[in-house]
């Protein structure tokens, strides 16, 4: 291929809305972030750093299906942009 440039994405937004979402699910079951990190086997500083808007931490799908499962959530409902 000649002349292909490799496009640049920015999905920080797209990680800050996903770690509203885990926050505000969580809040609604009344857990903690630690309660939930050791849920799903990760640290409480790891789970902070999902939510925290400044943060912008990239996260696996197999971790958001895990909080999805803990916090009793369809997994769509973190990556529905934008929120209602």
């Amino acid at each position: 291929m000649k002349d292909v440039k490799a496009l640049k994405f920015d999905n920080s937004g797209k990680f800050t809305e996903i770690g509203y979402a885990i926050a505000y699910y969580r809040k609604k079951k009344k857990l903690s972030q630690e309660q939930v990190a050791e849920l799903v086997g990760i640290s409480r500083q790891h789970m902070g750093a999902i939510e925290a808007p400044n943060m912008n931490r990239g996260i696996s799908l197999d971790l958001l299906f895990n909080i999805a499962t803990v916090l009793n959530v369809e997994p769509y409902l973190f990556l529905k942009f934008p929120r209602e």
